[in-house]
C-alpha cells in the first residue's frame, strides 16, 4: 500500500514554531517512528510552502496511491484550489490536523477541503498522522 503524507506551509518549522502548541519534534524525526512503526507500508513524505506545488503533487499522485494525508496548514481555511485538486483525483485523502482547530482562532473553525477529504483527524499531536495511517489499514 502506497501512501503520502503531504504538510502544507509552515510545517518545515515543526519542533521550533510555536512548541506549545505543535509540539518540539520535527516532523522528519517522526516520519522515522512512522516509517519504522508501518514498515508494511509505501510511506512517502512532501512538505512545500507553495499552493502550487501541493496541487501538483496531488494530481501526481492521485490516480495511483493508495492513500494521502494531508495537513495543508493554514491553505485548510483558504484555499479553493486545494478543494478542487482533492476532489478532482481519486486516491482517498484525509485531512489531518495536530491542535484541535475548533479550540483555536475563529478563522480555523472552517475548512475548504473537509468536505471533500474521507476523513478529519485533529487534535491529537502528531498522532493525528498515525491515526490517520491506521484509517487506510482498516
Amino acid at each position: 500500500m502506497k501512501i503520502l503524507i503531504i504538510n502544507g506551509p509552515n510545517l518545515n518549522l515543526l519542533g521550533k514554531r510555536e512548541p506549545e502548541v505543535y509540539g518540539s519534534t520535527t516532523f522528519e524525526d517522526y516520519f522515522k517512528k512512522l516509517k519504522s512503526k508501518f514498515n508494511t507500508l509505501n510511506l512517502e513524505f512532501f512538505q512545500s510552502n507553495v499552493e502550487g506545488e501541493l496541487i501538483n503533487k496531488i494530481h501526481k499522485v492521485g490516480f495511483t496511491y493508495d492513500g494521502i494525508v494531508i495537513n495543508a496548514g493554514a491553505y485548510t481555511h483558504t484555499s479553493v484550489a486545494l478543494r478542487d485538486a482533492i476532489s478532482g483525483i481519486e486516491t482517498p485523502v484525509i485531512e489531518v490536523h495536530i491542535s484541535n482547530t475548533h479550540q483555536r482562532e475563529k478563522f480555523r473553525h472552517h475548512s475548504y477541503i473537509s468536505p471533500v477529504c474521507q476523513g478529519v483527524i485533529l487534535g491529537f499531536g502528531l498522532d493525528s498522522y498515525r491515526l490517520a495511517l491506521e484509517s487506510f489499514l482498516k
